[in-house]
């Protein structure tokens, strides 16, 4: 059998530079977020280039917003093109979002209605930033607290269909699955099986928090994707899953936006997602053997 080398990170935040820097030797590859750059200095910039010299480094962005009928401004385009073309990263992903009602922007990742005319507007917004950038995102499922109306096709699916449009891959967040699947109760595994594996080449990790949501009058409680706190079991279950039917090399990156626990649990977690990998890979290779 080829030997398959996974790969597991973090995302940079300022607040975790130094614990960052100073374990380089237990991180494999560093996430930054693209729109922290977009009026970096040239410091700033410089760097990141130095840090690149020993650490693989992607770029991960939030404002896009390339799953929409709107074409996304050539702008915005060029702003993120000058970040990439700065930075050179190893790649670059978004979301399968929308984020903004004309001019009117709307503060969150949003999931748009999945249908095939919202394939084709993201299939046409991912030529564009490939037109642009040179290169074609990695597209990132996202939770939501909405079932999002007027949707003719499930998640999985959707999902499948737009990346095959897009002819891109797929940056697989597990905690966003697990929202999904825990507050929309469908299977995740099912959802696993749907999505063409030789298309996942990234992975989040992450945790959140339940809170209450209110839904045509009535409160009801909601696994909230938050990146506060730390990944749950249901999480790295999935891992498994994922190493387990993934083929190629897989890079795992753990987020966390604030509520920094100390570096032990990172790194601690870190060596669970591992732990993860090691096991899904473990449970392929026997049926790989056997064919």
């Amino acid at each position: 059998m080829a030997v398959v080398f996974d790969r597991v990170g973090l995302s940079w935040r300022g607040p975790l530079a130094a614990a960052i820097l100073s374990n380089l030797d237990r991180i494999d590859v560093i996430e930054l977020m693209l729109e922290d750059f977009i009026d970096a200095s040239r410091a700033q910039l410089g760097g990141v280039r130095l840090l690149r010299q020993t650490t693989p480094v992607m770029v991960h962005g939030v404002s896009l917003g390339l799953a929409s009928l709107r074409p996304v401004a050539s702008r915005r385009l060029d702003r993120v093109a000058r970040v990439v073309d700065a930075i050179a990263p190893e790649s670059w992903s978004e979301h399968l979002a929308f984020v903004r009602a004309g001019d009117i922007e709307i503060g969150h990742l949003a999931a748009p209605p999945r249908t095939q005319a919202t394939i084709e507007g993201t299939a046409r917004n991912v030529d564009r930033a490939a037109t642009v950038l040179g290169a074609r995102p990695l597209l990132e499922n996202i939770a939501t607290l909405v079932d999002p109306p007027g949707s003719d096709l499930d998640e999985g699916a959707w999902v499948r269909e737009t990346l095959s449009a897009a002819d891109t891959d797929l940056l697989l967040d597990l905690h966003n699955l697990h929202a999904n699947a825990t507050n929309f109760d469908f299977d995740p595994i099912a959802f696993l099986d749907q999505i063409p594996m030789d298309r996942v080449r990234q992975i989040h990790i992450a945790g959140g928090r339940w809170v209450t949501h209110t839904v045509d009058g009535l409160a009801e409680r909601r696994l909230l994707d938050d990146h506060l706190h730390d990944v749950p079991d249901p999480v790295y279950r999935l891992l498994v899953e994922v190493a387990a039917r993934a083929s190629g090399p897989l890079t795992v990156i753990l987020e966390r936006d604030g509520r920094f626990p100390m570096t032990s649990t990172l790194l601690r977690q870190l060596d669970q997602a591992r732990d993860a990998l090691r096991e899904g890979r473990g449970r392929a290779q026997p049926a790989a053997e056997a064919v």
